[in-house]
């Protein structure tokens, strides 16, 4: 098993490996899952803008200086579920997938989110490997769907953590 480190985004450099692996995850994720012509303009150089522009609430996974998963929590982005903190997107390279390195990175962002006692996060729902990973871990779907275009229309399922005290 690969030694690897759970870190806070900070450099350029680390922005452009994040940028990378959101990159070639939805491009290893999503085949099959979307339409592809829109999987087709999913591109390098906008992920890595993308990692510039919004740098914060970022945790990396490392091997060495190798960024290979990332992980981005917040606040719950809307007022639907008050007092609830939010994953973002959680990606690990394909050829590191197994390997703990999603849990060590669910973990880390928990830790940054521990002022709250529910925590959610959407995940699209023919993304069976994810959903199984999420249940896994211990969230469960709460029955909420929305529909949204990735060229075209797909479904995502809300799934909510519950701390035990």
């Amino acid at each position: 098993m690969t030694e690897y480190t759970i870190t806070p985004m900070k450099t350029p450099a680390e922005m452009d490996g994040k940028g990378y692996v959101h990159f070639k995850s939805w491009h290893e994720t999503y085949t099959g899952l979307i339409d592809q012509t829109y999987l087709d303009h999913i591109t390098a150089e906008a992920c890595v803008a993308n990692a510039h522009n919004w740098p914060d609430n970022i945790l990396l996974a490392k091997d060495r200086e190798n960024v290979i998963g990332f992980i981005a929590y917040n606040a719950y982005r809307d007022d639907s579920l008050a007092e609830t903190g939010e994953i973002y997107a959680l990606y690990v390279l394909q050829k590191y997938q197994g390997q703990k390195v999603g849990y060590r990175l669910m973990n880390a962002a928990m830790e940054q989110l521990d002022k709250y006692n529910t925590v959610a996060l959407w995940v699209l729902k023919k993304n069976e490997k994810a959903i199984h990973f999420y249940e896994k871990y211990g969230f469960k779907a709460d029955g909420t769907e929305s529909e949204i275009q990735l060229g075209t229309s797909a479904t995502e399922l809300r799934m909510i953590y519950t701390k035990t005290t």
